[in-house]
């Protein structure tokens, strides 16, 4: 039987709970799976947790969880998934327009051994002013994490509950998690899901989510491929701007020096008011705090591995004597 848990975030979506409540219960009733439903309300100033207290008195699988002011979706979700119980996770948006039959299909793909399913809007119902940059960023996200889907933001995915022992949501990494799981070898997939249009209420979010999603795409990229050896970036930089500022320094001090030998004729040298020299000097400071960084990066890194692991173990084989002893 399949253990399902299905983790929806809500914020001021009164008109669609019960709607999605009975969507879900609809499809679930046609599967062999036992399921739990956890809604995290973040921070509704609408009556969304008087119906979500409701429905939990009704349906007996439903926990929800309420925050005394909203936080943002990556919050909630952080909230909802390691509330969850069963082996595979579900989240989906609370607005209705992510469709719950779509709930079988994710579940035979987790079957075939993905790690991760993320759902595709192919066809979206959303206005043109987010669809074009959307399709801008995901393209932007697939070619800097490697992980290349079409739909990053969807917010409908499967995932393995143990994906949330090692990756920890923040601020508005919650569209980065098929990225975060790839970079420790999970195996993603993808899957295109039919998106609905929305029925109630507008959008929560604006052309600012565009802004502060590359900025922890950037900050995505350096934890996946540098957060074990960040001297490696900060290094690799601060050795070029140090040297071609120490080098720029040697030779403007080399050609005064020699513009001092009359027999060589090099004509008169001087080194102040030259702005080259305030350049160049700028370039091997910012060079050797750059390497200080790294070094004091490189200490934190040593410091956090004593007590969590930079790996991921999909298996163990045990010796017998070890199975003998359990």
């Amino acid at each position: 039987m399949t253990q399902l848990s299905i983790v929806v975030p809500v914020y001021n979506e009164e008109e669609s709970l019960e709607a999605l409540h009975a969507e879900i219960c609809e499809v679930v009733e046609k599967l062999d799976a036992q399921i739990e439903l956890l809604f995290i309300d973040d921070g509704s100033t609408d009556s969304s947790w008087s119906i979500i207290t409701k429905l939990a008195r009704e349906d007996k699988r439903i926990r929800a969880f309420r925050f005394r002011r909203n936080f943002g979706k990556a919050a909630a979700l952080d909230v909802g998934l390691h509330a969850a119980t069963m082996p595979l996770v579900m989240t989906m948006d609370a607005d209705l327009q992510d469709d719950p039959h779509e709930i079988p299909d994710f579940l035979r793909l987790m079957d075939e051994g993905f790690d991760v399913v993320s759902g595709w809007k192919k066809t979206r119902h959303d206005p043109w002013h987010k669809v074009i940059p959307s399709r801008f960023f995901n393209a932007m996200v697939s070619n800097l994490t490697g992980v290349r889907l079409h739909d990053h933001n969807c917010g409908m995915k499967c995932y393995r509950r143990e994906i949330f022992d090692e990756v920890t949501l923040y601020g508005e990494l919650h569209r980065f998690v098929p990225a975060l799981a790839g970079a420790r070898g999970f195996k993603v997939g993808e899957k295109v899901v039919n998106h609905r249009a929305r029925k109630f209420g507008s959008s929560k979010y604006g052309f600012n989510r565009f802004i502060k999603g590359f900025l922890d795409l950037l900050s995505v990229k350096f934890v996946t491929t540098y957060g074990a050896r960040p001297q490696h970036l900060l290094g690799t930089i601060g050795l070029c701007s140090f040297g071609v500022g120490a080098l720029t320094m040697v030779w403007m001090a080399a050609r005064w020096v020699l513009a001092r030998i009359p027999a060589l004729g090099l004509g008169e040298y001087m080194l102040s008011g030259r702005p080259a020299v305030v350049y160049s000097a700028a370039l091997a400071l910012f060079g050797a705090q750059l390497l200080s960084m790294g070094f004091l990066s490189e200490l934190l890194v040593a410091e956090t591995n004593r007590r969590a692991r930079e790996y991921s173990i999909k298996e163990e084989i045990k010796a017998p004597q070890e199975d003998a002893r359990e």
